[in-house]
């Protein structure tokens, strides 16, 4: 903690898709070298709020800041601040992983982005399929490639939505390498997963999810064993 401003605070953030209400009132922030994880079921909101912070869907009332950017009034800017791995898609199917990198970077307008790329690649074992087209890598290969893209730029905040899911033990190791590489110098992150052992590890502190409201803030140290576990599941009513 610094004392300054979270990078990432959210208040009362709803969001409708008509008549349903995906986001209902959610409240939270994220300080300068904190990871949060946003925790809950299928269903919970956790996705939403992670587009919204990440600029892809709007807020239906509330207020969301990124980096001292308010991402309502000026999305594009939120955007240069963050880094954003979304649960599904992100990946051009016909380019390959260094093309992907070549285009982030050129978007971003990084210079020397290189080495950091090579550096990446070889971290999440996708060096050798560098070449390769996406279209035929497996889930859990897109999802390692959607991290390396997120935190290639060193954003200020890092937006990781399901970086777990279908990823082997080395590709989980080579994420929580980048997410403590990234909060080091100061950067925000935010891991949304419905993997809870996965949750305590990344994270220090949890908010749960559940019908897009929030129904629980512990730390992620409250959420392990079979205590932890029970109290999860009282919070999700199940």
């Amino acid at each position: 903690m610094t004392g300054s401003a979270p990078l990432v605070r959210v208040d009362g953030l709803q969001v409708r898709f008509g008549a349903v209400r995906a986001v209902d009132g959610v409240d939270l922030s994220v300080d300068e070298g904190q990871v949060l994880a946003l925790v809950g079921g299928n269903g919970a909101g956790k996705s939403t709020t992670m587009r919204v912070l990440a600029g892809v869907v709007p807020a239906t009332s509330g207020s969301v800041q990124v980096a001292g950017v308010d991402v309502r009034a000026d999305p594009l800017a939120a955007k240069r601040r963050t880094g954003y791995c979304p649960d599904v898609g992100g990946l051009l199917p016909r380019a390959t992983p260094w093309e992907h990198l070549q285009l982030s970077a050129s978007l971003r307008g990084l210079q020397g982005w290189q080495p950091r790329a090579e550096h990446l690649l070889k971290r999440f074992e996708l060096a050798d399929v560098a070449d390769r087209i996406t279209a035929g890598f497996s889930h859990g290969m897109g999802r390692r490639l959607s991290v390396v893209l997120a935190g290639l730029h060193r954003p200020a905040v890092l937006l990781l939505d399901e970086p777990f899911d279908g990823v082997d033990p080395l590709g989980v190791e080579a994420t929580f390498e980048l997410v403590e590489d990234l909060t080091s110098t100061g950067s925000a992150v935010l891991v949304s997963t419905h993997q809870l052992d996965l949750a305590t590890q990344v994270a220090r502190d949890a908010v749960v999810l559940r019908g897009g409201a929030v129904v629980g803030r512990c730390p992620t140290s409250e959420l392990v064993g079979h205590d932890g576990v029970r109290r999860y599941r009282a919070l999700l009513g199940t």
